[in-house]
């Protein structure tokens, strides 16, 4: 197995993105997303695998993001990743062979692929020729319930099928395994926060 994981929060349609920025604002789901990419064994840290449109979402003063080995993909190896918080590490990559390599380091407990589509999509959907250190084999779901938000303009790969149970490649854990997984208490069921009803779960590549 890879041990390759996505970490997303998509709407039931797979919307996940709004003009180059996520279309709400959930300080508790941001708060998860934080905890789960941060939290590692005494010594160890997770590295966060991202495209350039990604790291230019995050607010300069946010990136890197902290505590965690933060990985850019950029075909452009000129790219300057501009950087105010010189206590985590950011490294530049050219393809995500080379992002997941780097990020397989001893001192690296977990990898996480944080965005954008074209990098889960490639990791959901490999090819033929796709290293399987490239392939996720776990997708933590934020999955936003209502509304709808339509004005979404940047969507995922479907990768459930369109009965959203993803019955032939995905299993869906029992939460049970997700707060095991994580490390922490993860809240169980529908959660509401400012008008926006979401449920964090976690799928599992047959």
């Amino acid at each position: 197995m890879s041990h390759l994981t996505i970490i997303v929060a998509a709407t039931k349609s797979n919307g996940i993105g709004q003009h180059g920025k996520l279309p709400w604002r959930l300080s508790k789901e941001m708060a998860y997303f934080a905890r789960v990419t941060s939290t590692a064994p005494e010594g160890r840290k997770n590295a966060v695998v991202m495209g350039r449109k990604t790291w230019e979402s995050i607010p300069v003063n946010f990136r890197p993001l902290s505590k965690r080995l933060n990985v850019v993909i950029s075909r452009n190896e000129d790219y300057e990743l501009t950087s105010l918080n010189l206590s985590a590490p950011v490294h530049l990559c050219s393809n995500l062979s080379s992002a997941v390599e780097l990020a397989s380091q001893a001192d690296i407990h977990r990898r996480f692929i944080i965005g954008g589509v074209s990098l889960i999509s490639e990791t959901l959907n490999p090819t033929s020729s796709s290293p399987t250190s490239c392939i996720a084999d776990r997708v933590l779901l934020t999955r936003v319930l209502a509304p709808d938000f339509p004005q979404c303009d940047v969507f995922m790969p479907d990768f459930l099928g369109a009965s959203g149970k993803g019955e032939t490649e995905w299993k869906q854990a029992a939460h049970d395994e997700l707060v095991q997984w994580t490390g922490f208490d993860v809240p169980a069921g529908v959660q509401e926060e400012k008008g926006v009803s979401y449920e964090f779960q976690m799928w599992l590549r047959q």
